[in-house]
């Protein structure tokens, strides 16, 4: 559980929320090194189940806070909202390398690593968006910042299509193996997209504060 003493109301919000994207881009990287070091399988997937545990500690937390603070320093559905989409990104990551250990996959395929590393890269971007908010940018301030996360987005949906055809089309593959990689390209391409949703929120937040 997070303790954060003598911090003022308005910073402790910030703060869970900044912990959240942190627990995010913690679980990517670790499933990046997982691609690299596949041999290791269930030792990074374990890793990434205590992050998301602990990932899941902070939200609750952070819903506590929203709904026992009588002003907070965004609305609360919105909040609500961003922590939520943060927290499905961790729980989307944990999903995908819980079933790669859960379904004994021995043999990485060529084209996962570049789809984490995408996935890393958007964390990252991500929280940058977080912790923007602190200091209640205007637009134009960062939009670039969303403009980089979208174009992250785009490119990995391309290369996501690109994994997915190949897995689907290879002249020898096998239903199950192609049934067990699927599942995995799917959870990866919704943490992607979890991180654009939350970048949608933040957008959203800065112009309502403008």
């Amino acid at each position: 559980m997070v303790r954060l003493p003598g911090m003022s109301k308005k910073h402790i919000f910030y703060e869970l929320l900044e912990k959240q994207a942190e627990m995010a881009v913690g679980a990517a990287k670790e499933f990046h090194a997982l691609v690299n070091d596949f041999a290791n399988l269930a030792k990074y997937a374990g890793r990434i189940k205590e992050i998301e545990s602990e990932a899941d500690h902070i939200t609750h937390e952070l819903a506590t806070k929203i709904d026992t603070t009588f002003v907070t320093p965004l609305d609360k559905e919105d909040l609500h909202a961003l922590s939520s989409e943060l927290d499905d990104v961790t729980d989307r990551i944990e999903a995908c390398t819980g079933r790669m250990a859960l379904y004994q996959l021995s043999q990485i395929r060529p084209d996962l690593e570049p789809l984490v590393q995408m996935l890393v890269k958007i964390t990252e971007a991500m929280l940058e968006a977080v912790r923007s908010l602190r200091t209640r940018p205007s637009r134009d301030e960062v939009q670039s910042l969303f403009i980089r996360i979208h174009r992250i987005e785009n490119e990995h949906d391309a290369a996501f299509r690109k994994a997915l055809a190949g897995l689907l089309n290879a002249p020898d593959a096998e239903p199950i193996n192609v049934l067990k990689w699927k599942e995995v390209y799917d959870r990866i391409e919704t943490a992607v997209d979890k991180c654009e949703d939350v970048a949608n929120i933040i957008e959203s937040v800065v112009v309502k504060y403008a």
